[in-house]
C-alpha cells in the first residue's frame, strides 16, 4: 500500500517518472546516445548563435531563427524521436546563453 494519495499531482509525477525510466532503460548504446543527443543539442545552442549573431549583426532576429530552429524540431520529431533529446539540449544552451547576458 503506498502512502501518496491518488491526486492529480501524484499521477503526473508517476507518468513523468515512467517516461523517464523508460528513456533511461535498455541497453547501454541507448542511454549513451540520448545523453551524446542531449550535449549535441547543447552545443549547437551555444554556438549558433554566436555565427548567427556575427553573420547577420541584428540581435532581433537571433531570437527568431532560435524559435524557428526548435520549432522545426517539433515539427520533425514525429519521423526523428531523437530530435526531441537535441531540442531539450538546445533550449537548454538558449536559456543558460540568455541569463548569462542577462536578458
Amino acid at each position: 500500500m503506498s502512502s501518496i494519495q491518488r491526486t492529480r499531482l501524484a499521477g503526473l509525477q508517476n507518468k513523468w517518472g515512467d517516461g523517464i525510466r523508460r528513456s533511461w532503460s535498455g541497453p547501454w548504446w541507448r542511454r549513451s546516445a540520448s545523453l551524446l543527443l542531449l550535449l549535441l543539442g547543447f552545443f549547437i545552442g551555444s554556438n549558433l548563435p554566436i555565427y548567427i549573431l556575427n553573420a547577420v549583426e541584428l540581435r532581433t532576429h537571433l531570437a527568431l531563427y532560435a524559435l524557428i530552429a526548435c520549432e522545426l524540431m517539433v515539427v520533425g520529431r514525429r519521423r526523428l524521436p531523437w530530435l526531441d533529446n537535441i531540442r531539450i539540449g538546445f533550449v537548454y544552451a538558449v536559456v543558460l546563453e540568455a541569463f548569462k547576458v542577462g536578458s
